[in-house]
């Protein structure tokens, strides 16, 4: 929990990186795999410390679960246990995907109120209240969402805003429940895609993956699968920045293009030379950026996960821009630690004002999520001498081979253990 990265500056990234599959889809595939008996198989998995963490999870609720590399193998009994242990559960927030298939496959669910990312509040509501529109009973116990229903029927469901852990735990029960649901605002993203296509496959009926409106006709049963996760996003993304943050010249593989339109197209106006093939990009500067405003908002709007690094490269920038975040409160407290390395940034409510600087300044820094990690790491690349990432257990949480990559690219970044 103590190791720390030392990151030193003045690097200028080249090369090639691999993208694999996405977290923020492998978790939900691995939960999904809940609501058929047999063995499922996940192939493209990331090497992240979330895969085992799920794993655990499974285990817990009697699956047999095997990791070899980036293949996961998960064999789901007859019968599933419906509570979930609290001690696996609420140390990651994306536990909570396995709330849908337990409602659906056992008719009760016992879930931890989950933990993770310190980045925001992100209640249960629209969870709870899609589950019971589809006739289940929900209730908070003794720090735990407990969810109960005799039968599943199908009903019509509209999502205040389109979160991405609703959609997934409102499909993933309503695949089961008898008749036709239709879920309008649903999230969009490719990982919701990812999920749909996977469901599918396993025998459900679902159209409009990839639209606001989700329409599930319930079966009786599903099949084990064997699916290939899609392209990390917002990994890809990290380097597309990291890239253009270093006047680097990078190509990312393993990810469709179309997923990162906007964050490409942002980098565009900073300057940089973006091509792009069917799977895989890559990004040249040869300059310092030009400032660029940025909102996140659902997909495909700029992703919040990128909002980190939409900031980093906006602190090195020529001119003045203005971040605003739409999505999760607490994103900003990234910004205090980039004062540390000597930003000059402002934060106004759910705006920050940056005012481009030449270089960073080297000092000590501390993740508090995952993507804030990530961009710490970035930063500490156009800081002058060396920087120091604290807490760096939340990026291994999503970056497989974070520093092996880098290092790869040119730059040079060390782990540093608990005594050194």
């Amino acid at each position: 929990m103590k190791e720390r990265f030392r990151v030193t500056g003045g690097a200028r990234l080249s090369g090639m990186v691999k993208v694999d599959g996405a977290k923020n889809s492998v978790l939900k595939l691995m939960a999904a795999a809940l609501l058929a008996e047999g063995t499922t198989t996940l192939h493209n998995c990331p090497e992240i410390l979330d895969v085992p963490l799920m794993m655990n999870v499974l285990q817990g609720l009697g699956c047999e679960v095997d990791i070899e590399g980036q293949t996961v193998h998960i064999t789901t009994p007859a019968v599933v246990k419906p509570d979930a242990d609290f001690d696996a559960v609420r140390q990651f927030r994306a536990s909570v995907a396995v709330l849908g298939p337990l409602t659906a496959r056992c008719g009760r669910a016992v879930v931890a109120l989950p933990g993770g990312d310190a980045i925001g509040s992100r209640p249960l509501d629209m969870h709870q209240s899609g589950l019971e529109k589809l006739g289940a009973t929900t209730r908070i116990r003794h720090g735990a969402v407990v969810a109960e229903a005799q039968a599943l029927r199908g009903a019509h469901i509209k999502l205040d805003f389109p979160s991405v852990g609703a959609t997934e735990n409102i499909l993933t029960a309503s695949v089961l429940a008898e008749g036709r649901t239709v879920l309008d605002n649903a999230a969009r993203e490719p990982e919701i895609v990812d999920l749909c296509e996977m469901l599918v496959s396993m025998g459900a009926r679902i159209q409009g993956a990839g639209t606001s409106t989700l329409t599930i006709d319930g079966v009786s049963s599903l099949r084990p699968t064997e699916h290939e996760v899609v392209g990390d996003r917002i990994v890809a993304g990290t380097w597309a920045y990291a890239a253009a943050m270093t006047r680097g010249d990078v190509t990312v593989t393993g990810i469709a293009p179309r997923h990162l339109h906007l964050p490409l197209q942002k980098l565009k106006l900073a300057g940089a030379d973006v091509e792009t093939y069917e799977l895989g990009f890559r990004v040249r500067m040869d300059r310092r950026p030009t400032a660029v405003d940025y909102q996140t908002l659902p997909f495909p709007g700029f992703p919040t996960d990128l909002q980190p690094m939409a900031i980093g490269i906006s602190t090195i920038a020529e001119g003045t821009s203005i971040i605003t975040e739409n999505v999760f409160e607490s994103r900003f407290r990234f910004v205090d630690e980039l004062l540390r390395l000597g930003a000059d940034a402002s934060v106004d409510g759910h705006h920050v004002v940056l005012r481009g600087i030449e270089q960073l300044s080297s000092t000590d820094v501390w993740s508090s999520d995952i993507r804030a990690g990530a961009g710490l790491v970035l930063a500490g690349l156009v800081a002058d001498g060396e920087t120091v990432v604290h807490d760096v257990y939340h990026i291994d949480r999503g970056y497989p081979h974070f520093i092996e990559n880098l290092n790869r690219l040119g730059a040079k970044v060390e782990r540093l253990a608990a005594e050194d």
